[in-house]
């Protein structure tokens, strides 16, 4: 097959900033993974090498059919890494399992959106309900001064209720959040729960040096024929919340008992990927009921006592722009929701309009939130079949720009990996390249990653929709301020192993490798203490493990090793989403579904591990 071309292409200039009459783009979010404690390692490295005529872009290496590598996969379907094969009946997704082109559940390369593996004899859920904004719900990770987590989320679909009575939201009903509610029975690993059989202990088959199995959660909520996505999670102290269907539970990260519950009048539609450092988030509502809803109301909550705030509608775009899909982002005071044409920020405290779209032509389509705002923005070029972006830091409290890196004709921003140190990933469709870019604080090209001939496969969780893209929220990548990691394909689907390789984000090339180990496959999900934090992925017979690995590699270091009596049961939640905070790790359902309301109410939704 061809192979990307080795030479990078010369990096366009970079127009002031601030430079008159040049279009700047909104804020933007910071990167996932980027702030310490995000989820997401603090810094993340560029994708591939940009395109040859763009100065410092650099294509990725023609002899690198790598993934995303920094080289861009010449004419490789899903970007030059080789779409995993489907599941094998009854088995559920895991971290690699049946995730269609390079990103896990991200459009096949560049052409259609694929739908999300469905559960085993669950109904296909819908590919939308409604034209409006959030549809695409990234993964999430907790920020700096929450608790730490990682979350590998799955493509979101937004259930339809099948209720089409037209019932209007009632904008005071979530005012306040009802008294906490223990229905969702949690299996304390001893049998005491609803979770499992009373005479089945989570814990009986544990052997000496694994890990104990916390608590096991299963559904209560009666949810659509077609079942429902689910949001989250977010660890805040003790408390790990998660959003479902019509409503919001915060359960104890001690037991797993429900400690309150946010009921909503219509469904969740979007949440960002991580809240703010002080626990509130704003999540995206659907304004009625059935399946011509539009997601256009935000809603505050307080996650550590789930009471809500304020309420209020995004503002109605015009023309193209209306049809946009908008995606939320958190960055300091400041939540932002953008898509096509039409963008915004409210004060998240009080709800008030910080800034709308800007009156210059380039208009920002994605924030990715976190210590700093990054916005990727779309400008006009007086040719539909040119393509011209560019990233921009934005001030979270004007939308203004600090400063401004325009891409190279036809490269498209695709995700950022991290926001401080920023790197970004890039693509050109139309060639299905692929370049990952490290810019510096003042927005200069710092490095562009060099992949040689690896392949590799980052996981961007969240379905990539037409007119409003997550720009954050991957994991299999993590960065510290010198240093980018990202995890290459494994060897096969199941038992296969894999390496972490290790990019210098001052040159862009690697630095060392790390075997994951033998039937051992490695997901980075962010940084924890100076070294990677890593999900080790089990089998039926073996369980999941979480581990560390040095700045300076070698060999994983495993903190948590889960016991193989449960492997079938961790390896059995549909599109998995993972968080790590305090010494637990947290295993979450992404999807809900079953084939009738006995199995629904069986199905498992959250599983705890600790010491």
């Amino acid at each position: 097959m061809p192979q990307p071309s080795q030479t990078p292409p010369a990096a366009p200039g970079q127009p002031p900033t601030a430079a008159p009459g040049y279009p700047q783009p909104p804020a933007a979010a910071p990167g996932y993974g980027t702030a310490p404690g995000y989820g997401t390692a603090p810094d993340a490295p560029g994708y591939g090498n940009p395109p040859a005529a763009a100065p410092g872009y650099g294509n990725a290496p023609a002899a690198a059919p790598g993934y995303g590598y920094p080289q861009a996969p010449a004419a490789q379907p899903g970007y030059g890494y080789p779409q995993a094969p489907g599941q094998q009946p009854g088995q559920q997704p895991g971290p690699y399992g049946a995730q269609p082109g390079p990103y896990g559940r991200q459009p096949n390369p560049y052409g259609g959106y694929p739908a999300q593996p469905q559960y085993p004899g669950a109904p296909t859920p819908p590919p939308g309900g409604g034209k409006g904004p959030f549809k695409g719900k990234p993964a999430v990770i907790i920020g700096a001064a929450v608790a730490a987590l990682l979350v590998i989320g799955g493509g979101t679909y937004l259930a339809l209720s099948g209720d089409d009575s037209g019932t209007k939201p009632d904008a005071k009903s979530s005012g306040a959040a009802p008294d906490p509610t223990t229905s969702e029975s949690a299996d304390q690993g001893d049998g005491s729960g609803d979770g499992r059989e009373a005479n089945d202990d989570l814990n009986a088959g544990r052997k000496p040096g694994e890990a104990k199995v916390e608590w096991l959660v299963t559904n209560d909520v009666d949810l659509p024929r077609n079942g429902a996505d689910v949001h989250g999670p977010w660890v805040v102290g003790d408390t790990i919340a998660k959003a479902m269907y019509k409503g919001l539970s915060g359960y104890s990260v001690a037991d797993g008992k429900k400690k309150w519950d946010l009921p909503f009048t219509t469904e969740v539609c979007a949440a960002p990927v991580a809240p703010a450092a002080n626990g509130t988030i704003v999540i995206g509502l659907n304004d009625k009921t059935g399946d011509k809803a539009d997601c256009t109301v935000l809603q505050q909550i307080d996650l550590k006592t789930g009471k809500a705030g304020w309420k209020k509608p995004i503002p109605k775009g015009t023309g193209f722009g209306s049809l946009s899909d908008f995606t939320l982002a958190i960055s300091g005071n400041t939540v932002t929701a953008a898509g096509t044409g039409n963008s915004y920020g409210f004060s998240l405290a009080d709800g008030t309009q910080l800034f709308g779209k800007p009156s210059t032509d380039c208009k920002p389509f994605a924030f990715a939130g976190g210590p700093k705002l990054i916005a990727a923005s779309s400008c006009p070029t007086g040719d539909y079949e040119k393509v011209q972006h560019q990233v921009s830091e934005v001030d979270p409290t004007t939308g203004k720009p600090k400063w401004t890196y325009r891409l190279p004709l036809n490269w498209e921003v695709d995700k950022v990996f991290s926001v401080s140190p920023l790197v970004v990933s890039t693509t050109e469709p139309d060639s299905k390249k692929w370049s990952v870019i490290a810019l510096t604080d003042a927005g200069k090209l710092r490095s562009t990653l060099d992949g040689g001939k690896d392949k590799f496969q980052p996981d961007c969780g969240g379905s990539f929709v037409v007119f409003g893209q997550n720009l954050e929220g991957c994991v299999g990548v993590a960065a510290d301020a010198t240093t980018f990691y990202m995890a290459t394909v494994p060897t096969q689907v199941s038992n296969g192993t894999n390496d972490v390789v290790a990019f210098d984000l001052n040159t862009g090339k690697p630095k060392w490798r790390a075997p994951a180990g033998p039937q051992r496959t490695a997901t980075p999900l962010r940084m924890e203490g100076g070294d990677v934090l890593m999900y080790m992925e089990g089998s039926w017979d073996r369980g999941g493990a979480v581990a560390t690995l040095a700045p300076t590699g070698g060999s994983p270091k495993v903190l948590l090793q889960h016991p193989a009596s449960t492997a079938e049961i961790e390896r059995d939640f549909y599109s998995p989403q993972y968080a790590y905070a305090d010494g637990r790790f947290f295993i979450v359902s992404g999807r809900v579904s079953a084939r009738n309301d006995a199995e629904e109410k069986q199905t498992k939704t959250m599983m705890a591990f600790g010491k």
